[in-house]
């Protein structure tokens, strides 16, 4: 007897349960994934690249602005505050006293304000592809140091014209360009956070940057401050920073204590941006 058509195909057919995969972000800070992240240095790369060609496309002058800007700056603060305001530069022309600290804080400035603006200028990469989004405001600490090598080019010129010649500290430049690096994309990284969500900030970053330009040892040496309030000047990272790239460059004494703040300072702010910055990202896409 042979059994009913119907029946003999269910019971041919194995049993199958459907499942269901829901996606859903993990809660708290997330961490980062540094395999998929150097995978796709080619990419950081890519980025780089193209921020400095539309940074100085259709421009007279072209990358050369990366040397005038400090350049103008030195001037203006060289015949304020060196010739009118006689403040100490440490035994050297105000000229390349000034020039010294202007290399690491016009990289920083910079690459902040750049930083923290990447997100909400760059809403496509946002909305319509995945790509590691912690390389749209790293992009612009790379562009930096394009600015930075052309500048650091006028200053050698400026410290020839000196005769001023710079000791073995001057080795330790990677390491301190290293560190404002680290600073800068820190801050970055936050303030991007931040304005892609609350774009208040797009007003704010401008004037925090040049309030923080003169709590900044750019246009006066430490040693200005009283000893006992440069233990809280240390806590701004560029103000080590900046003291130790004059160390480097001109020779002078390094003040290894307020570097050291400064180096811890840096790297707290790097590790705080990094998380806080991962953190957020799961809502960038919905209102970039």
């Amino acid at each position: 007897m042979r059994m009913p058509s119907h029946l003999a195909t269910s019971e041919a057919q194995p049993f199958q349960t459907k499942r269901e995969l829901v996606i859903q972000p993990r809660p708290g800070w997330i961490a980062i994934d540094w395999r998929e992240l150097w995978d796709s240095r080619e990419l950081l790369l890519f980025l780089v690249l193209r921020d400095v060609k539309v940074r100085y496309k259709q421009t007279v002058l072209g990358v050369l602005w990366a040397a005038l800007q400090p350049l103008f700056t030195m001037l203006i603060f060289t015949v304020i505050f060196g010739r009118f305001a006689k403040i100490p530069s440490e035994g050297f022309p105000y000229a390349i006293f000034v020039f010294a600290g202007l290399l690491p804080w016009t990289f920083f400035a910079n690459a902040v304000t750049q930083a923290s603006q990447s997100l909400i200028s760059q809403q496509a990469l946002l909305t319509k592809i995945y790509l590691p989004r912690l390389f749209v405001p790293g992009a612009a600490i790379g562009g930096g140091l394009v600015d930075l090598a052309i500048s650091s080019i006028v200053f050698l010129g400026i410290m020839f014209y000196y005769s001023v010649v710079p000791g073995w500290g001057f080795l330790a430049v990677p390491l301190l360009v290293l560190l404002t690096s680290a600073a800068a994309l820190g801050v970055g990284l936050s303030l991007a956070a931040l304005t892609v969500t609350y774009r208040d900030f797009r007003y704010v970053v401008p004037f925090m940057i040049q309030s923080w330009l003169y709590i900044s040892p750019v246009i006066y040496p430490v040693s200005v401050v009283p000893a006992k309030w440069q233990w809280a000047l240390a806590l701004n990272p560029m103000a080590g920073i900046i003291d130790a790239f004059r160390s480097a460059l001109l020779g002078l004494p390094w003040n290894l204590t307020t570097l050291g703040v400064s180096s811890a300072s840096s790297i707290a702010i790097l590790v705080f941006g990094l998380f806080y910055f991962r953190k957020t990202e799961r809502r960038f896409a919905d209102v970039a």
